[in-house]
């Protein structure tokens, strides 16, 4: 199997649906890898998977490179993209394409941004520089704040508009791929015909190029995961059940052998 790229994540729109995931470690990144996953992004999700947190804003660089280095050691199919996490591009640009280099320089094979119109010239900067972009539009985690909670983004006529102009500036600007996420699906459509890159949907519907779902919520490990999350597996029960049987075991003499 040839290693996914940017030719050919763009070359697969409207030719295959590609199904992307998060992963944060060697370990889970390996499994992914070797299961066929063609795109795997050390998510800022990771402070709220991971690390504990309510929301992805207290992530730091260094979290997320340390977590790139790891996936990229072991990674040999798959395509790695690391988040750029809050902060670590809204305080100029100088400063965000050095993070963004150091992302690279751990490994990983592009990076990704929130925000539309207003971070189209980062976009052009970064990849002007040969440094790839995945781009990221609709409900942006960073701007929780913002929003008041993390809801649905473009349910008015003005918004979504807004959205598809977003969608189409960092187009323009080089990203190589755009992420819808909790869109309604009829605007994920409209703008998945009009780029001629491919978007990646999460909680945006059917229609896009491909979709994301975070590790934890595919495997079952987060019990509080969105509606829009298939589980594919239930592994906080199992993970539990050998915990407490490890524990029992330990404590009446079974284990060690």
């Amino acid at each position: 199997m040839k290693k996914w790229n940017v030719a050919s994540v763009r070359a697969a729109k409207g030719v295959q649906k590609l199904g992307c995931l998060t992963a944060y470690d060697a370990c889970f990144a390996r499994l992914a890898d070797e299961s066929g996953v063609p795109i795997i992004l050390v998510g800022d999700s990771m402070g709220m998977t991971m690390l504990g947190y309510d929301t992805t804003l207290p992530v730091k660089m260094e979290e997320v490179l340390s977590a790139t280095a790891a996936v990229a050691r072991v990674v040999k199919n798959a395509m790695v993209v690391a988040d750029l996490p809050f902060g670590s591009y809204q305080c100029g640009d100088d400063i965000a394409m050095k993070n963004a280099v150091d992302c690279i320089k751990a490994g990983a094979d592009a990076v990704k941004l929130e925000g539309g119109a207003r971070v189209a010239n980062l976009i052009k900067r970064m990849t002007d520089a040969g440094i790839p972009v995945l781009a990221h539009v609709g409900m942006t985690p960073q701007s929780v704040n913002e929003y008041g909670g993390f809801k649905k983004q473009g349910k008015t006529a003005a918004a979504a508009h807004q959205i598809l102009v977003d969608a189409e500036k960092v187009e323009a600007s080089g990203a190589f791929a755009v992420t819808l996420e909790c869109i309604p699906s009829e605007l994920a459509t409209e703008i998945t015909e009009k780029l001629s890159v491919p978007t990646i949907g999460i909680g945006a519907g059917a229609n896009c190029d491909a979709q994301w779902l975070v590790m934890h919520d595919l495997l079952g490990l987060n019990e509080s995961a969105p509606s829009f999350v298939k589980r594919y597996a239930n592994l906080a029960d199992e993970v539990r059940r050998a915990f407490s049987a490890y524990v029992e075991e330990v404590a009446t003499g079974k284990f060690p052998l």
